[in-house]
């Protein structure tokens, strides 16, 4: 945080930005990274004196240049012992301490010796002693490391670590004042608002101010993105915040936020936006493997990081995929952990959900005081609910460890043995099963985490050795670890699930209930703003969300008349058993919107199963009953599960106007065409939603709908309407997205003539039943 050239910083993020070398390995940073072990910590503290102090506040204030870094931290352990103070700090690892320096680390070092300075200055001590003491955390060996050290060489050294620092923090000072300067006579970027931008901007501005979380209700088309990030971006002018993450599910929405920024960078903004692309998309190498062997961009990435983003900072402000790859090439960095590291220094970034609200992923270096003046902006919010299901779920499978039973067998005995207990556990629990296909209880099983977690020491000693082959024992050590941090959130908002097939056995904690967990995630942060053209019902969405008695909630009408949109209601039946009877009909249908009125259209399916099926009956139909250049004559897209970002950019740009020829896509409900695609004008003129989008039958709803019904809610309605008809107001959004546009819409099923389904249509549909 810098204010007026003052840079308010903690110990451990500076010493760590000087001090940080090497090179990026997963397999290192699973067992050996040093880290806070709450537990170890702990035991160290217990045997100190009693006259010794354990995590003891200090601060300095340290003038370089023309900043004044406001430097602050505890450290573990002030030992009174004789004739010096001794500063302890403790590091513990997973590792083998046999692995460790001479004398340490260099970044420990100077974490110690930056706390052994901040005390002795403010008690007018001559001289220090200072120590590291390491901890393995398995054998609770330990190891110290200990100097003497006058206050002049201390004095010297911390300045001469600020020093270093000093470039990045003056890049980010000179930043700020120019960032803050341009909010300050930033205008709105559009010449007027659309109608109900003004409330939502102010809503969202209000939320800010106030600290509280909002949750909007905002048509398709309003310009909900840039309605929430403008106003963020005047809170940052303002000094209530110092940063926003826009939060998304997908790609085309994470695009909609950088056009956002970019469209106000064009207005004068200056302002470091960072977009955080999934490392699997963003990897340069064939093969993801995040090890110094097989990686030069994570070989000495440590190395070169810093004089990466100074460079960046430089140059850039928006900086998004392209921006980041291109940089990255030219420092020889990794684009995935760059971007990562970027975000730290940004104003804003734009990324998925899980990098707040994941446990296992989200970001680990935000302070206390970073989140207090950090908004969450979190765009589509209906998707966060069965997103957080999975955030806050896990499960292990029989597969993995009957595979590393064998391949470890002759390598690694430890591993060998914990991998086939797990394999035995799973054995024991089919035959148990008396032939049941699936199991659900609400006890934790306790043995199988006990296996778990004596798993993940097993395989943190075999990946130490090098032991295993290909990325089998790494992967199943994460999936293993993911397993075991999640039971400690089991409560009784989790059931567990067990599957049971003739090939395999599959164990999951099921998260029911994500509420809890969500706002314990999101604590800490000034404001939220969960927004969504289809937050319908708000009450559902602010209790599966985890809202709290002083939120608001805020409903912005349609922008748009009702004579831009016509809607018509086909009462056939698409229900599972009269699926086969409705595809024929279905198809006559297009085939009758077509001859009516040609142009582009979207047909959205509940299931690929049945979008398949009416595609099949569609194109036998059209082959003997449309002639060939008539206006039914139209070109047919077919929505794939497996389709490559290519493929869906292909898809949506054969959307165009003016072509001559009629379109029709046909599309999953829930799917990447779903949601986030804007095809204003006549690039769209209509969409047929088959179903009323309900999910599938299964196990795991079923238990849904069970565990709502409990709580005294309408567990149908939590489980399948609700979920449900969200995917039918997003795939009907598709349609109206300006004040120019018109199109038809058409919706198919005998239930949207019920009051129970009725009731959950946007107003401007149900005034055109």
């Amino acid at each position: 945080m810098l204010i007026n050239g003052t840079v308010a910083i903690s110990v451990r993020h500076l010493v760590e930005y000087v001090f940080l070398s090497g090179s990026i390995d997963v397999r290192l940073n699973a067992i050996d990274a040093m880290h806070e072990g709450t537990k170890a910590h702990q035991r160290i503290q217990r045997t100190y004196g009693e006259q010794d102090e354990k995590e003891v506040y200090v601060k300095a204030d340290i003038a370089v240049d023309d900043l004044l870094f406001v430097v602050d931290g505890r450290c573990d352990g002030l030992l009174h012992t004789e004739p010096l103070l001794t500063v302890d700090e403790i590091k513990s690892t997973g590792g083998d301490l046999d692995h460790i320096a001479d004398d340490g680390y260099s970044v420990h070092w100077a974490q110690a010796l930056f706390y052994a300075y901040m005390y002795a200055k403010e008690h007018s001590q001559e001289a220090m002693r200072v120590q590291l003491t390491y901890v393995q955390t398995e054998t609770e060996e330990e190891r110290r490391f200990a100097r003497e050290v006058s206050f002049e060489e201390l004095e010297q050294y911390v300045y001469e670590v600020a020093e270093r620092y000093a470039p990045y923090a003056q890049q980010r000072h000179r930043h700020e004042r120019n960032r803050n300067e341009s909010i300050s006579s930033l205008a709105f970027p559009f010449e007027t608002y659309r109608a109900g931008q003004r409330k939502l901007a102010g809503a969202v501005y209000k939320s800010i101010e106030e600290k509280v979380r909002l949750f909007a209700k905002a048509p398709t088309g309003i310009g909900k993105t840039i309605s929430t990030t403008y106003p963020a971006i005047k809170a940052i002018g303002a000094g209530m915040l110092q940063r926003f993450y826009y939060l998304t599910a997908r790609t085309t929405t994470r695009a909609a936020a950088e056009d956002a920024l970019l469209f106000m960078k064009e207005k004068g903004l200056r302002f470091h936006a960072v977009t955080i692309t999934a490392k699997d998309k963003v990897c340069f190498q064939e093969e993801v493997r995040c090890e110094k062997e097989h990686c030069p961009y994570a070989d000495g990435y440590y190395d070169r990081i810093n004089g990466a983003v100074l460079d960046i900072l430089e140059q850039e402000t928006v900086m998004t995929r392209s921006v980041i790859e291109r940089y990255a090439h030219k420092h020889r960095v990794c684009p995935f952990e760059f971007s990562l590291d970027l975000a730290y220094a940004a104003d804003a970034v734009i990324c998925d959900y899980n990098y707040i609200f994941d446990p296992r992923i989200s970001f680990k270096r935000q302070s206390a005081e970073m989140k207090k003046r950090t908004a969450l902006l979190v765009d589509e919010a209906h998707n966060l609910v069965d997103r957080a299901r999975e955030m806050f779920s896990a499960e292990l499978s029989k597969a993995p460890f009957l595979a590393l039973q064998r391949e470890l067998k002759s390598v690694h005995s430890e591993g060998y043995r914990t991998a086939k207990a797990i394999n035995d556990y799973f054995i024991a629990l089919r035959k148990t099963s008396d032939g049941a296909p699936h199991l659900v209880e609400r006890q934790m099983p306790d043995t199988l985490v006990a296996l778990a977690d004596a798993f993940v020491h097993a395989a943190e000693q075999a990946l130490a050795l090098g032991a295993g082959a290909g990325g089998l024992l790494l992967d199943t050590y994460f999936t293993a670890q993911n397993f075991t941090r999640t039971a400690k959130l089991f409560d009784e908002r989790y059931v567990v699930y067990t599957e049971l097939t003739k090939s395999d056995v599959r164990l999951k904690l099921f998260c029911l209930d994500p509420s809890k967990l969500l706002q314990h995630m999101g604590k800490g942060y000034r404001s939220h703003v969960y927004f969504s053209a289809t937050l319908s019902p708000v009450s559902y969405y602010m209790d599966m969300l985890g809202a709290g008695e002083d939120d608001y909630t805020l409903a912005v009408p349609s922008p748009f008349s009702r004579e831009q949109l016509d809607v018509v209601v086909n009462p056939l039946s698409t229900r599972y058993h009269d699926r086969d009877e409705s595809k024929l009909p279905i198809a006559k249908l297009i085939v009758k919107l077509m001859a009516e009125r040609p142009g582009n259209y979207f047909v959205f399916f509940p299931s690929y199963a049945y979008m398949n099926a009416v595609y099949e009956t569609y194109m036998e139909l059209k082959e003997w009953s449309v002639p060939a250049g008539s206006a039914s004559d139209a070109e047919v897209l077919l929505q794939r599960p497996d389709m490559a970002e290519e493929e869906r950019d292909q898809f949506l740009g054969s959307f165009q106007a003016g072509s001559g020829k009629s379109l029709i896509g046909f599309a999953v409900m829930g799917g990447v065409f779903s949601e986030g695609v804007d095809l204003a004008g006549d690039r769209l003129v209509g969409v047929i939603v088959v179903g009323v989008g309900l999910p599938q039958l299964g196990v795991e709803r079923n238990m849904l709908k069970d565990y709502f019904n409990e709580q005294g809610k309408s567990g149908y309605d939590y489980a399948y309407v609700f979920p449900g008809m969200n995917k039918v107001l997003q795939a009907g959004g598709r349609l109206i997205r300006s004040e120019t546009d018109r199109g038809t819409l058409v919706l198919i099923d005998d239930r949207y003539l019920q009051p129970q389904y009725q009731r959950l249509l946007p107003e401007e549909w149900r005034g055109l039943l």
